[in-house]
């Protein structure tokens, strides 16, 4: 082979002397660049994908604190008390409501099974909530409570990829990144879009906070569980700034010329994003993971001082030290790797998950109300799915995707309202139902984007969040 290709899958080497004037220009292209945006002489929108847009109308809220119960939580056993499912305890499920395209092994065996949680009125609103819940069931005066949720997935994959995307088929742009992609950065040292893990790697991995078609740079950064969130923050010893500064442009040029035929590669792009984003971020992140400058008081009311509630606790703090500092999306998943998913004995499944959450959301709630903050932090409750109202195996609960519920607080929510019911043994939405894609579409809205103003253009079609259906749920918003 003599090395002419047609279409090379690289550049052919240059002249020595050529390589550095073209590094060089580009590195004195670079100083100028960032010191004309310092100086706002050059449009940043037009240089940087990530910079502030504006919103469609005003917003309820400047970020989301989104709490994913992953597995499938119980909304008969947690905020959708039933009645007629104790006094039917035992009996079939009625035919009329047996889905007819899946198999639900025990319905007729071991029949409906009753709730043996304890369920009380609380707040001036009398929202119903179990005694699982005792600490956030203080707060449902600040909550719109959504009863009548459904979605497609009717597995993990499908329920967690369609609650994160919209769809039950993987590939589309998750949640956060939409935001990214609509509303840009508030800040400018830290990433936009944060996932905290606190367990194992949930159900699709990595790509439930990807950023599908849209631009690689989108996507959403995970942070890492434990004391060190993230890692390297700190140069080599020994480097300067100036230094570091001038490798990163360095790094950077050779990545543009390697680019200059794959202006289509936005991998390569974000690459060359994360390098600068990471740079920033020395300044600014040792300090925001850093929640040994939170006060011991603090830390207990997110349950930081228990076993049982300090993993999740850690990242409800570390949440609301984001928010604080303009980072618009967290995602902070409880039970990651299907952890809720109670097939076997509901009691002992979701007495841990319960245990383990109740302390850290009923802390971030009281901690964001007390600074001021919960009013424009809309914060998000629920998983990929609800769970049956009969006896599965054991003592455990199907999947169920026909009728479950999520809530919401703080970012302009109307506090203290049910929205929506399900059927009297709480086997389906049946009044006001949402579906996933309303649910985003409606937490569009509280950021200031309308879903169907929010498009990207891919294989010829103006794609957006919520696919082709989706509308804000109305009476949300006081």
């Amino acid at each position: 082979m003599n090395g002419n290709f047609a279409n090379p899958h690289y550049r052919r080497a240059t002249r020595r002397r050529d390589f550095f004037t073209r590094v060089g220009s580009g590195l004195a292209g670079i100083a100028l660049a960032h010191m004309l945006q310092e100086d706002g002489l050059a449009a940043a929108s037009a240089a940087d994908p990530m910079a502030p847009k504006k919103p469609h109308h005003p917003a309820t809220a400047k970020s989301i604190i989104w709490l994913f119960m992953e597995g499938g939580p119980s909304h008969v056993d947690l905020f959708d008390p039933k009645p007629k499912l104790q006094e039917l305890a035992g009996q079939p499920l009625p035919e009329s409501m047996r889905p007819k395209f899946t198999a639900m092994p025990g319905t007729s065996k071991n029949g409906l099974m009753p709730s043996k949680r304890t369920f009380q009125q609380y707040g001036q609103s009398g929202i119903w909530v179990s005694d699982w819940y005792p600490k956030i069931a203080e707060h449902v005066d600040d909550m719109t409570v959504f009863r009548s949720c459904w979605t497609d997935g009717i597995n993990h994959l499908g329920g967690v990829t369609e609650m994160n995307t919209g769809s039950i088929l993987g590939g589309r742009p998750s949640l956060g990144a939409w935001v990214n992609y609509g509303l840009g950065s508030a800040n400018r040292n830290l990433p936009s879009f944060v996932v905290m893990l606190d367990d194992k790697d949930p159900i699709g991995g990595t790509k439930e906070w990807g950023a599908g078609f849209l631009p690689a740079t989108y996507q959403g950064m995970q942070f890492r569980q434990g004391d060190t969130p993230l890692l390297h923050l700190k140069p080599p010893n020994g480097m300067t700034d100036a230094e570091q500064r001038n490798e990163l442009g360095l790094l950077k040029r050779l990545n543009e010329i390697w680019g200059e035929d794959k202006r289509d590669d936005t991998e390569l792009d974000a690459r060359i994003r994360s390098y600068e984003l990471a740079y920033k971020m020395q300044s600014a992140a040792p300090e925001v993971v850093d929640l040994s400058q939170e006060s011991d008081a603090t830390k207990k009311l997110y349950g930081m001082d228990e076993e049982e509630t300090r993993a999740y606790g850690q990242n409800c703090l570390l949440a609301r030290r984001l928010i604080e500092r303009g980072v618009r999306f967290v995602e902070l998943y409880c039970g990651s790797g299907s952890g809720w998913d109670a097939h076997e004995n509901v009691e002992t499944n979701h007495s841990k998950w319960c245990r383990a959450s109740d302390k850290p959301i009923a802390g971030l709630l009281t901690d964001l109300k007390a600074r001021g903050l919960l009013k424009e932090t809309l914060v998000v409750w629920g998983g990929e799915f609800g769970r049956t109202p009969f006896n599965e195996r054991g003592l455990g609960r199907d999947h169920n995707p026909w009728g479950f519920t999520i809530w919401m607080a703080g970012g302009g929510v109307k506090g203290g309202q049910y929205i929506g019911s399900t059927d009297e043994l709480g086997m389906y939405a049946t009044e006001r139902r949402s579906h996933v894609n309303d649910i985003h579409a409606t937490m569009l809205w509280a950021l200031g984007l309308d879903h169907l103003g929010v498009t990207y253009m891919h294989n010829g079609r103006a794609e957006r969040p919520t696919v082709v259906a989706g509308e804000v749920i109305k009476g949300v918003f006081a």
